[in-house]
């Protein structure tokens, strides 16, 4: 039997060693973001210093993650998948390492910038997934992925808390030795999934970070559909860039209290993601579920944003399931407006956006909440990266409206 052949039947350990790299590539990004605001407040003076570097920190990492995505699927295709794995395993191990280590903010710095060119394994396990499943069974394992990209996600941030609230510090070395343990792994127990003679060569628009954009900006017949997934999905980077240090001035939330809310986000979005989405599109059709969970997430902006006790979070947390669901229907619609054979390219743009967002949305956001740092903690002002998520909500189901209403009466392409 061929080499060629071989790669393409399933192989247990090879795909293990791929889920266990999602994993922990997620779960170290969640282990921060309860502990890093923190962090940065031992180095700086006063909360408006600290919202100010740590919104260019997370900025840092999202420009990072922005530049070498591309960059590292193009050099798996070309050098081979597991190189590229262990370069992102051994890339984060040292970054966790060099944050745990970190004596200043420029060691901070220096950190987020090794993280955030590390980090972007996730094209690159599910080509080496590809690599190693029958067709057959691809499906099944880009599935496997997923749930490995959410579940670290989920565990991260409430590991980080409880880790946290013991030291600081803490968080960092249990994903650091997690990351050195699967390079390890990966180094002496996992084989190459890309024979020599299927690799190609570097082109320009493989690695051009902006080419997923462009592309995007081309395709006018759907053109307000991208506008919505962009406001909604900046508003979504705004949270996630802004929650903890929100949290933390308004009602003295520690690391562990953070990380259960972030984990009661990821609970809930799952249930709704993996469990309810069917039952929701058969319910209401893709084009009302969207302008539902739009209309759930302005709404809970604003809540978040007027919250008085801390209690409340939870409670607006759990009122808001419609809106994990408005991501995945958006997808649907646009992806219903590209053939098959585009797919791949029209999803990796779609990335691309968030990508961008994970760059602009924490510099605004934390500019936002730094300017009201100095407010006492019930103003109503200190909400302000929220009520700024709501207003793009606002506009995006204003955009969306404008847009069905349009596509309905045949003046755009459906």
């Amino acid at each position: 039997m061929s080499s060629t052949a071989s790669l393409a039947r399933p192989s247990a350990g090879n795909l293990n060693f791929v889920l266990i790299c999602v994993f922990i590539d997620m779960l170290g990004i969640g282990l921060i973001v309860p502990v890093l605001p923190a962090l940065v407040g031992e180095f700086v003076h006063g909360r408006e210093q600290q919202a100010l570097w740590y919104g260019v920190l997370s900025a840092v990492f999202g420009l990072m993650q922005f530049l070498f995505m591309p960059m590292v699927g193009a050099a798996s295709d070309r050098l081979g998948r597991r190189p590229i794995l262990l370069y992102s395993m051994g890339g984060m191990c040292i970054n966790f390492l060099a944050t745990a280590w970190a004596p200043n903010l420029a060691c901070l710095f220096i950190g987020r910038v090794i993280g955030g060119a590390s980090s972007a394994s996730m094209s690159v396990a599910s080509a080496y997934a590809s690599d190693v499943t029958g067709p057959e069974d691809r499906a099944k394992s880009f599935g496997k992925i997923g749930a490995a990209f959410g579940l670290g996600f989920v565990c991260g941030p409430v590991l980080g808390g409880l880790l946290g609230n013991v030291s600081l510090h803490l968080p960092f070395y249990v994903a650091a030795g997690l990351s050195a343990a699967n390079f390890v792994y990966g180094y002496f127990a996992v084989p190459e999934s890309l024979a020599p003679g299927r690799r190609k060569p570097f082109r320009f628009s493989d690695i051009h970070p902006f080419a997923g954009l462009a592309r995007l900006a081309r395709r006018r017949e759907i053109r307000g559909l991208v506008v919505v997934y962009t406001l909604v999905t900046f508003a979504q980077m705004m949270l996630h860039s802004t929650w903890v240090l929100y949290t933390t001035f308004r009602f003295g939330w520690t690391p562990r209290d953070n990380g259960i809310a972030m984990f009661c986000v990821g609970v809930a979005s799952i249930v709704v993601q993996a469990g309810l989405l069917a039952i929701l599109i058969r319910r209401f059709g893709e084009v009302r579920l969207s302008l539902l969970g739009l209309a759930s997430g302005a709404v809970t902006y604003m809540l978040y944003g007027l919250a008085t006790q801390g209690w409340m979070m939870y409670v607006f947390i759990l009122c808001n399931l419609l809106a994990f669901a408005a991501g995945p229907a958006l997808q649907g619609i646009i992806s219903k407006t590209t053939g098959a054979g585009e797919q791949g390219e029209l999803m990796g743009s779609l990335q691309s956006v968030g990508s961008l967002g994970v760059v602009l949305m924490p510099l605004l956001g934390t500019f936002l909440l730094g300017a009201a740092s100095h407010l006492p903690p019930q103003d109503w002002r200190v909400g302000g990266p929220f009520f700024l998520c709501a207003g793009m909500q606002a506009v995006a189901i204003f955009v969306a409206h404008r847009y069905f209403r349009a596509r309905a009466q045949g003046r755009v392409k459906a």
